[in-house]
């Protein structure tokens, strides 16, 4: 079977614009989480072993065959967790010197408490770092990590990347029940912690198909009725978490 194309879009997004995809994991669905709400829908390959799985030259070869001169900007995000990727840096750096874009990697955070990892990432514009949880149950249930990941390793990695990164870093927090008041602090201790510029408060609502197909990497799929959608809190309790989360740490908090 021929591999489908390594980039995808662009597409639209409600914080990048036109954003064009660079899937640099797309033989299959490979992540070191498998969050239950998940728009993949299946990961495959629960790992935290990096490796080659696309080559850069692949890449490379699919970005120039696309409609790259219309996008705003370019990320890295596709059919699972980046930085799994050990060309992640090449291929950064590769991109930013074609299409002169600004260049946004959406990671889970797992990684960052490698030192080979944060230094790759280095190059792009902006990180955006997952961070759902409140307590190691959280991210169990949430998340559901591979082994020897801990809620403790996640935020530590992002402080330790926050420390030496020179651009512009948002944390992204996928809100899947209303905290409590005491859950809600404990979150704002880690965000006060990490210090980000900016965090961004999402909600699961994209249907989950019940297997990985690469299509499910975009924002555009034709759902249907064999998909499964979450319950979520409402918009209206979403901006109350948000404002309170802004009192209790003095940092930018927005929503969806």
């Amino acid at each position: 079977m021929r591999m489908p194309s390594s980039i995808y879009g662009p597409v639209s997004s409600w914080r990048l614009g036109r954003s064009l995809g660079v899937d640099v994991l797309c033989v299959d669905s490979i992540c070191s989480f498998e969050c239950v709400y998940c728009q993949l829908g299946k990961i495959n390959r629960v790992t935290t072993d990096r490796a080659v799985f696309v080559s850069t030259e692949k890449i490379i070869e699919d970005l120039l065959a696309s409609d790259w001169s219309s996008a705003d900007v370019v990320t890295f995000s596709g059919s699972g967790e980046p930085t799994l990727a050990a060309n992640l840096g090449e291929v950064i750096a590769e991109i930013k010197r074609l299409t002169g874009k600004p260049v946004i990697v959406l990671t889970n955070s797992t990684l960052l408490d490698r030192a080979e990892v944060r230094e790759e990432l280095a190059d792009a514009d902006r990180v955006f770092c997952k961070l759902d949880a409140w307590s190691e149950d959280t991210l169990r249930r949430f998340d559901r990590p591979a082994e020897g990941i801990t809620l403790r390793s996640i935020v530590d990695g992002i402080v330790e990347f926050r420390r030496g990164y020179q651009g512009f870093v948002a944390i992204q927090t996928m809100l899947m029940r209303l905290p409590h008041d005491d859950e809600l602090a404990a979150l704002a201790d880690s965000l006060i912690k990490i210090s980000p510029d900016e965090v961004q408060l999402n909600l699961p609502t994209r249907p989950i198909p019940h297997k990985y197909f690469v299509e499910t990497r975009g924002n555009e799929v034709e759902f249907d009725d064999s998909f499964t959608k979450l319950k979520t809190i409402t918009k209206d309790e979403l901006e109350r978490v948000a404002s309170k989360l802004g009192e209790l740490t003095g940092l930018e908090v927005v929503t969806r």
